[in-house]
């Protein structure tokens, strides 16, 4: 049990140094503040917590040769992002992040650039940050902290994956809603266009009334939206839909729209 929630606390705590990096990382790309990156709504990012696990448990604290450690770290992190990359996309059918602009990458999914990131930072994860989180973690445990701490934010965890999992899935929901509404739509309008009228007004007034309530069923769609969907999106500026990509882009540009109306 005490082991357990050892690796567990290391898990937590690179995952948020991992967050951590990411923020400063993206926000000095963007010359300002990101939104908040991350699957999960807590200031975690469980992708750099397993991978720092993985190199840590791989080669058992790290190689002697820095060289060695840069490699071997570069290569597992890569792997673990690449699994984690391919595994959300089939539950979910999104692309929730895509290196294809980067040279040197595999299926978007890993890029030599991040890949070469990770390594430096596999280094200074075994050769001189591990060793004092490691003696620090020990005292906590020694105090009898330790396990309770752990197990809190276990549940802390655990809820917020569930949040965070309901929210994928109901963005997807949502695209495959507002896909059905774009195609219905297309399909009453072309069986209008077909159709021949000699009151020409009366046509129009038909056409303006199936738009009109097409908006109004895309907007109360579009609205539903709560916190975390919108979070999830801001979170994933490139994110893709496999199925529905012109409603993901028209969702986006929806809410671009009223975030613009809401400043000025």
């Amino acid at each position: 049990m005490t082991r357990f929630c050892f690796i567990f606390l290391l898990l937590m705590v690179y995952s948020f140094l991992g967050w951590c990096g990411e923020m400063v990382y993206c926000s000095i790309g963007q010359r300002k503040l990101c939104e908040k990156r991350g699957f999960l709504n807590g200031p975690i990012c469980p992708i750099y917590g397993h991978g720092a696990l993985v190199v840590l448990l791989c080669l058992h604290g790290g190689c002697k040769n820095p060289l060695l450690t840069f490699l071997w770290g570069a290569l597992l992190t890569s792997i673990v992002e690449y699994i984690t990359s391919y595994i959300m996309e089939k539950l979910f059918h999104m692309r929730w992040w895509d290196y294809s602009q980067y040279k040197f990458h595999i299926n978007g999914r890993v890029c030599l650039l991040n890949s070469s990131l990770f390594g430096l930072a596999s280094v200074f994860l075994c050769h001189f940050a591990n060793p004092p989180v490691t003696a620090w973690m020990t005292e906590v445990f020694a105090s009898g902290v330790g396990v309770p701490l752990s197990l809190i934010l276990l549940l802390v965890y655990l809820a917020d994956i569930v949040l965070s999992v309901r929210s994928a899935i109901q963005i997807g929901s949502r695209l495959a809603k507002l896909h059905a509404i774009h195609d219905e739509l297309a399909g009453k309008l072309e069986s209008l266009k077909a159709e021949q009228h000699q009151n020409l007004e009366a046509h129009r007034h038909r056409l303006e009334s199936v738009r009109a309530e097409a908006q109004q069923k895309l907007h109360a769609l579009y609205d539903r939206q709560d916190f975390f969907e919108r979070r999830l999106l801001h979170s994933f500026p490139t994110l893709r839909s496999s199925r529905h990509p012109e409603a993901l882009s028209k969702l986006r540009e929806y809410l671009a729209s009223r975030k613009n109306k809401s400043e000025t």
